[in-house]
């Protein structure tokens, strides 16, 4: 940790002069206007550059978003014709292998003309294992060979999803074959965004990963680490509670127990009150998918609290999200609500009724609009509706899902405040955030004298950024704690 370092002619989002701000020991001790403090400690000329509090990812799957960097990339795709060319090019040449077997990432078949096929993804590879991961994680689509690798029964579709998928989907071994560094390396670009922390919820022990990539000399994140409900019992024995530090450089935190009630809108697999077009009001999954039934979440929660942990619920389908805040109520139990995707308008002002913070991934909107357009047609006014949320009075975080969307808070920042992207118009305008209140949802502290100096400096005033100067946001420095991640000055 630097002890003593000079921050000078930086200018707050919210002044107009500059300031100098003084750290000691990792901790904002002075800010006051420029020249009139004596510096102490290395002094940085920031040059009129903007500051504010560091950012953070309220959702990521870390493990996920360093592995997607080195699979076949999909993620331009928009139909299965689309993907099989890519497939086929990249067994042609030669692309590297993982663990024996071709791994993608990044499809999206909620709109597709013509729906996957196991035969289709046989005519183009067969002689090795392919598996494909969908954008959202929720569903992959395979051959034979990697199905009989993996120990699956496939369907005439090839696509495996929700509850046998997400188990299959961490088994992989990906994770071993990664270069040493890749983690590091995934850390200093997130660095790189002015991002000092993110909230952790792969399915793995991350209690004992991080602790021993920190030990290791990754020390440019913070994380607060969750807990899956097949590790719970193991979580509790080791005396896990929400908040406790569990590395010895203090960056990692015991987050929550996070719960996966429903599936995902592009597997149309949320679940929702009203049925998806074209399935027949009888199948059972007309709705989507309960993919943890409401008593077992009740059960699962009660145990959780009793040995101290929060919770996080993965709700998409506005049927999910309704019998969450039932769940939550009913147990008196404050908590995260995980994307809040689509809500009854009645529900909004539970949120806030009941404490439960909204914790949202704005570019999925962007992301989703023409699937959602579809799959919930007629009711996209309350589609990932920030702005209602925010209006009802929830408490909002904003993340990205990474890998589902990219590690990069300035990029949330834009999509929450002009809900468009590229050469289309903002889609359903009224939810758009006000950038002080997507700032807000974005940091964990204050540009304040006794905060942690966890700072970012960027070039340029968000507060005057169109929308892709928003999303393009250059950034100058990160400092976690007093100490530079991330410097560019």
């Amino acid at each position: 940790m630097t002890e003593s370092l000079t921050l000078r002619g930086v200018r707050p989002y919210d002044a107009a002069e500059p300031v100098d701000i003084i750290v000691n020991g990792g901790v904002i001790t002075e800010i006051a206007p420029t020249g009139s403090v004596t510096p102490t400690g290395e002094v940085v000329d920031a040059d009129g550059r903007w500051v504010g509090p560091g950012l953070w990812d309220a959702h990521v799957h870390f493990t996920q978003h360093v592995i997607r960097r080195r699979r076949l990339d999909l993620t331009g795709t928009r139909s299965a014709d689309d993907v099989l060319e890519i497939v086929r090019r990249a067994r042609a040449e030669g692309a590297p292998l993982t663990d024996g077997m071709l791994m993608g990432y990044g499809f999206r078949d909620g709109l597709w003309p013509v729906p996957a096929s196991l035969a289709a993804l046989e005519g183009a590879v067969s002689d090795i294992p392919v598996v494909l991961v969908s954008g959202d994680l929720h569903c992959g689509w395979m051959n034979r060979a990697a199905a009989k690798r993996l120990g699956v029964e496939l369907d005439e579709t090839g696509l495996l999803r929700e509850g046998p998928w997400i188990g299959l989907l961490h088994s992989f071994d990906e994770a071993a074959h990664l270069p040493a560094d890749a983690y590091a390396e995934a850390a200093a670009a997130a660095a790189s965004r002015g991002v000092v922390g993110i909230v952790e919820y792969e399915k793995t022990d991350n209690a004992a990963e991080w602790s021993a990539r920190t030990a290791g000399g990754l020390t440019s994140l913070r994380a607060d680490i969750a807990v899956w409900p097949d590790a719970l019992e193991s979580a509790i024995a080791d005396g896990h509670r929400t908040g406790e530090i569990v590395d010895e450089a203090g960056l990692i935190t015991f987050g929550r127990l996070k719960v996966v009630v429903d599936g995902s809108l592009n597997t149309r697999t949320a679940w929702c009150w009203d049925p998806y077009p074209g399935m027949d009001p009888a199948h059972p999954h007309a709705c989507g998918m309960e993919s943890v039934p409401i008593p077992e979440l009740r059960r699962l929660l009660e145990r959780a609290r009793g040995a101290g942990i929060e919770a996080a619920v993965h709700a998409i389908g506005d049927r999910a999200n309704s019998d969450v805040l039932d769940t939550f109520e009913a147990l008196g139990m404050k908590g995260v609500i995980e994307h809040a995707q689509l809500v009854r308008e009645e529900d909004f002002p539970r949120f806030a009724q009941l404490g439960l913070i909204a914790s949202v991934q704005p570019e999925h909107a962007m992301d989703d609009r023409d699937v959602a357009d579809h799959h919930w047609a007629g009711r996209t006014g309350r589609a990932f509706a920030f702005g209602s949320l925010h209006r009802s009075g929830a408490v909002l975080r904003l993340g990205s899902d990474a890998p589902v969307a990219p590690l990069d808070p300035w990029i949330s920042l834009s999509a929450a405040t002009t809900r468009s992207r590229g050469e289309r118009d903002a889609w359903h305008p009224e939810q758009r955030l006000d950038l002080d209140v997507a700032l807000a949802a974005s940091v964990r502290t204050s540009l304040a004298v006794g905060q942690p100096a966890d700072l970012v400096l960027s070039d340029h005033d968000p507060y005057a950024c169109d929308r892709d100067q928003l999303r393009n946001m250059p950034v100058a420095a990160t400092l976690l704690g007093g100490r530079f991640t991330h410097r560019a000055l």
